[in-house]
């Protein structure tokens, strides 16, 4: 028990604290508004604490050393000092109190009553910072030391349980068996980063020595304390820009591919620009201000972290776009403004107001296939007002996206431009979605990334993983409109040019050749399902926002070679279908942990939609009568005895030749055994990690015929590797047909099939060049299947006139 009998026999109570007001015209704090720095538990009994919010004068907060019981409130055998502002201070003030016993009271700034003993002991004790009265009070900060930490005991004035409202670590800390401590100084700028710091014992000093000077450590509030100017002149005057510590003045015009700039606040200075040029960033962590301007080009990011930072510049600020390459006017972009305000007409003044659209969830109604009342969904809209038109003057609103073509004045083989013009984006952004119950169909919602840098799609989905699926759907279009294509237009696009990004295990799959990654470029739209569990928002923040170099790239292009990657990653494997004319599909299967070899459907899995695509290559999984484009499974699965189903679907009923390969894979298991493709119609099992295969295949669903494995049982001698180039079939007079080898490979034998795959001839051969008559054939599209002397089978199309 703490020895203060005597003492508190002769306590006194200064009558001016009676007088004092507590509410009137003070500041409202609260907990960890102000943070405790320093105590020296003997006489003169001293504490420091700094304020970390500004004060008005008048303002009071009361410390005590009584400690807190969770059961009975304070205890009240002890004092209390209470002090009061004369007149206004700013946050970082440091103040100092001190009283010896029965003696005088002292203070840095402003006045100190008190009332009862406040006396420190040296075997342990607490300072509990409160406003509010003694019966009510409202605790903002506390520190405890001695040999017992947070604990409740009754009767024990030299311990205390941690007050209502706090936190140890966070605005509350206990520094140990010690009798003094003093704060290191370890962090002085920016209140938050100094709360943090003071309210952790290690960065304290402590012991049973009276610390001579408490306090002293130059706190400022200011989130950045240092400074540093571009001028074209001087270049920076006070180092480069590569702190979050460091606020940023630009004076004169500026390109980041000098150097990115890290900041704490930027200034751009009227007249001067600052330009982001791509593959650069300019990141900033509070304000933006200033009367210049800031331009970003189409891969610059311009990255804001705090939430509650503000863009109040009141120059120019633009955001500078141009799409990739496309084949026709015709071809749209999925859109979404990184600033605020602006209209679609401005941005595409030359794009006619039919070619304009924003996607009205709520509309979209799927209980049909197009043009029937067969109960089967299709994943069109039945009645075709899902797509509204976007009048010029539509703002585009945060978050939302908006399909787009090219003007028609659009040059074939070019890039589309777009200039967004205004005040960026940035902070929480909260986005409406919609999900419909009566809706059979899938619930697609057409959002966008919001703000001028990229956004990291797998941190989107963490944030809002109750709102929606776990999937991305971007817009790739590398087809054109068809009237084969299912849709209410007379010409429609193919639904197999969209590319998925599956946030669950980094997976993704191309739509038109190409690969979406888990970052949303800056000015992208894309689609996303709603979950029936949600609230109907999702929200982007600034969290979500990135920097990379690479992360605001439009898309990464696939390569034309088998790419094996680190062989610690998960299991991936890519696998493309082409065809000869035009077809392009990606699938993707992934052995990841958390996922099932059933259908997951919120993550892993993603189901093809339901739109008839001329020939698609599918996953099947067992249970689920849907085809899958991205299929999740177990990550201990994978064996030499497995065994992953395809799906192969066309409708297309002309000559053509389908080719199934492998883009990509990853992973220890994929990057040690070999891949084979087994064709169950033709009995065959094809080393598809050695070369693609080639297939013919009448028009309908196959859901039996391909199955990719790992083991090579029944291997066919057709999977000895031979170029096409190897074989070369010219047309002759009088129906001849002439079959040419190189390399000194003669012909076995040849077969020519129709484009249904029925076989017509079946010749001999002996020697390098064989000629035969193929009577039946006039202005026909045949397939020749050509066995060499090696034993390998080459198979190539080729035309009759």
């Amino acid at each position: 028990m703490k020895k203060t009998t005597l003492i508190k026999q002769f306590s006194f109570f200064i009558t001016l604290f009676c007088a004092m007001n507590f509410g009137f015209g003070q500041t409202t704090l609260a907990p960890g508004d102000i943070a405790i720095t320093g105590f020296n538990s003997s006489s003169p009994y001293q504490l420091t604490f700094v304020l970390l919010k500004d004060v008005s004068n008048t303002t009071q907060i009361s410390f005590t050393d009584n400690g807190w019981n969770s059961t009975d409130g304070l205890r009240d055998s002890e004092g209390t000092l209470t002090w009061q502002a004369d007149s206004d201070l700013p946050c970082g003030t440091e103040i100092s109190l001190s009283r010896v016993i029965n003696s005088n009271l002292t203070v840095s700034h402003g006045s100190l009553v008190a009332k009862g003993s406040f006396v420190l002991s040296t075997i342990g004790d607490q300072i509990l910072a409160y406003q509010g009265s003694f019966s009510s009070p409202f605790f903002i900060y506390t520190i405890h030391y001695g040999p017992s930490g947070w604990s409740d005991v009754d009767g024990n004035s030299n311990l205390t349980n941690i007050p209502p409202g706090l936190t140890d670590g966070l605005n509350a800390v206990y520094l140990g068996n010690n009798s003094n401590g003093n704060y290191l100084c370890s962090v002085t700028t920016n209140q938050s980063l100094i709360l943090a710091a003071v309210s952790n014992a290690t960065n304290w000093a402590t012991g049973n020595t009276r610390y001579t000077t408490l306090g002293g450590c130059s706190f400022s509030c200011d989130p950045c304390p240092t400074s540093t100017t571009y001028t074209a002149l001087g270049g920076w005057s006070n180092g480069t820009p590569n702190s979050l510590s460091k606020a940023v003045v630009i004076a004169d015009d500026y390109y980041t591919s000098s150097g990115d700039i890290t900041a704490c606040s930027l200034t751009v200075k009227a007249g001067a620009t600052l330009t982001v040029s791509n593959g650069t960033y300019v990141e900033v962590e509070h304000d933006v201000e200033g009367a210049g301007n800031i331009y970003v080009e189409t891969t610059g990011a311009f990255v804001q972290k705090d939430d509650a930072g503000e863009f109040k510049l009141t120059g120019t600020a633009s955001v500078n776009k141009q799409t990739p390459n496309k084949a026709n006017w015709y071809y749209y972009t999925y859109w979404s403004s990184p600033v605020k305000d602006e209209t679609i007409g401005n941005v595409f003044p030359d794009v006619d107001g039919d070619r304009r659209f924003w996607y009205n969830a709520a509309n979209f109604k799927d209980e049909h296939t197009v043009g029937t009342t067969d109960g089967n969904p299709d994943d069109v809209d039945d009645n075709n007002n899902d797509w509204q038109y976007a009048s010029a003057g539509t703002i585009m609103e945060p978050g939302v996206g908006y399909a787009v073509t090219e003007a028609r004045t659009f040059l074939s083989g070019g890039t589309g431009t777009a200039n967004f013009a205004g005040e960026f984006n940035t902070g929480n952004i909260p986005v409406t979605i919609t999900f419909d119950p009566t809706n059979p169909g899938e619930k697609w919602n057409f959002i966008g990334n919001p703000y001028p840098c990229a956004v990291d799609f797998d941190a989107f989905y963490a944030a809002n993983i109750g709102e929606i699926d776990g999937f991305a759907n971007y817009w790739s279009q590398g087809s054109p409109a068809l009237s084969s294509n299912p849709g209410n237009q007379q010409v429609n696009f193919n639904a197999g040019d969209y590319a998925i990004y599956a946030a669950a295990f980094d997976g993704n799959a191309g739509g038109a050749g190409i690969k979406p990654t888990q970052y949303i470029p800056s000015g992208q739209g894309f689609f996303v399902k709603a979950n029936p569990a949600g609230t109907g928002t999702v929200t982007f923040t600034n969290a979500m926002r990135v920097k990379g170099d690479t992360d605001n790239s439009q898309f990464f292009k696939n390569t034309n070679t088998k790419a094996k990657t680190n062989a610690t990653d998960a299991n991936k494997l890519w696998v493309n279908l082409t065809s000869d004319n035009g077809v392009f599909g990606q699938i993707l299967v992934g052995y990841v942990d958390g996922a099932t070899d059933g259908y997951d459907v919120t993550a892993y899995d993603a189901p093809r939609t339901a739109s008839e695509i001329p020939a698609t290559l599918s996953w099947i999984i067992e249970g689920s009568n849907k085809k899958f484009v991205i299929q999740g499974k177990d990550a201990n699965s994978i064996n030499e005895n497995e065994v992953i189903k395809l799906s192969f679907k066309t409708s297309i009923n002309v000559a053509t030749l389908y080719t199934i390969s492998i883009d990509q894979l990853k992973g220890d298991f994929l990057n040690s055994n070999t891949i084979f493709l087994k064709d169950n119609l033709l009995n065959k099992t094809h080393n598809l990690s050695a070369s693609d295969y080639t297939f013919t295949s009448a028009v309908g669903e196959f859901n039996s015929r391909f199955e990719i494995t790992f083991s090579n049982q029944a291997l066919s001698v057709e999977d000895i590797i031979s170029s096409k180039h190897t074989l070369k079939i010219v047309e002759l007079d009088n129906d001849n047909v002439q079959f040419n080898t190189s390399n000194n490979l003669s012909i076995k034998s040849v077969h020519i099939f129709d484009m249904l795959g029925r076989q017509l001839y079946s010749f001999k051969g002996d020697s390098t060049s064989e000629t035969y008559k193929l009577s039946n054939l006039n202005n026909s599209v045949f397939i020749a299947k050509v066995e060499l002397s090696n034993g390998a089978v080459i198979t190539k199309k080729a035309f009759k006139k």
